[in-house]
């Protein structure tokens, strides 16, 4: 019932399954391609909608510090809370892998209004993409 209420809609990127038809997502998944959009969205990269994204990519070549961890945190949280309408922010988390210093994993936390249904995902965000 609840899968019924938050839909069904193409899967993001557009593929197509094995029987030849486009591939669909459903409920979650959705919610979760559509937070995946929006924090690898630059702002200004969409033509007609230049607010759109997160601004997570300012901090690109900062170094992986308390205060650029503390700015990407703030930066997530406010472009969940402007662009994803279906879910409540619970908890945003980055942290950082010595092995790989400039990777900050950040950890999203987040409820389905929907239903209810308490979720999470990890965005891995490079801060000098030359370490990738």
């Amino acid at each position: 019932m609840a899968q019924d209420f938050l839909g069904t809609g193409f899967a993001f990127p557009l593929s197509v399954t094995p029987r030849g038809k486009l591939a669909l997502a459903r409920a979650g998944q959705r919610i979760e391609e559509s937070i995946y959009l929006i924090l690898g969205t630059r702002l200004g990269e969409r033509l007609m909608m230049p607010a759109f994204g997160c601004a997570i990519h300012d901090l690109l070549f900062a170094p992986n510090d308390p205060t650029t961890r503390t700015e990407a945190v703030d930066a997530v949280r406010e472009a969940l809370a402007l662009w994803e309408a279906r879910i409540d922010v619970l908890a945003v988390t980055a942290d950082f892998d010595p092995a790989q210093p400039s990777l900050l994993l950040i950890r999203v936390d987040y409820r389905i209004r929907a239903n209810n249904a308490l979720a999470n995902l990890v965005y891995p965000f490079y801060i000098n993409e030359s370490y990738v």
